[in-house]
């Protein structure tokens, strides 16, 4: 189970739903629902009540410089965004 959550997401829109209980993270591209909601309660001790997942797939970046085009790809990667029961709370600054 160690390794399923890689990193939380935090963006704007994921702040904002933050108030509501709604929490992004970036997690293993095995990983289904089960584990990453097991994984979450495990380490932050709260109660998960829905999971969504997303796939991202990796795009293609082209740069074009004095000594030519090089080509590369970003990686491959999968959402969750986890739902805590009322109340629950993850304070994912307190160790900064």
């Amino acid at each position: 189970m160690t390794g399923i959550i890689y990193r939380p997401l935090v963006t704007e829109k994921s702040t904002q739903l933050q108030e509501k209980g709604i929490y992004a993270f970036e997690v293993d591209l095995k990983s289904n629902k089960i584990d990453i909601a097991r994984a979450i309660q495990k380490k932050f001790n709260v109660t998960v009540t829905n999971v969504r997942t997303m796939n991202y797939k990796g795009k293609l970046k082209t740069q074009l410089t004095r000594r030519g085009r090089f080509t590369g790809k970003t990686s491959h990667f999968k959402k969750a965004i986890v739902t805590l029961k009322e109340g629950d709370k993850i304070d994912l600054f307190e160790n900064i």
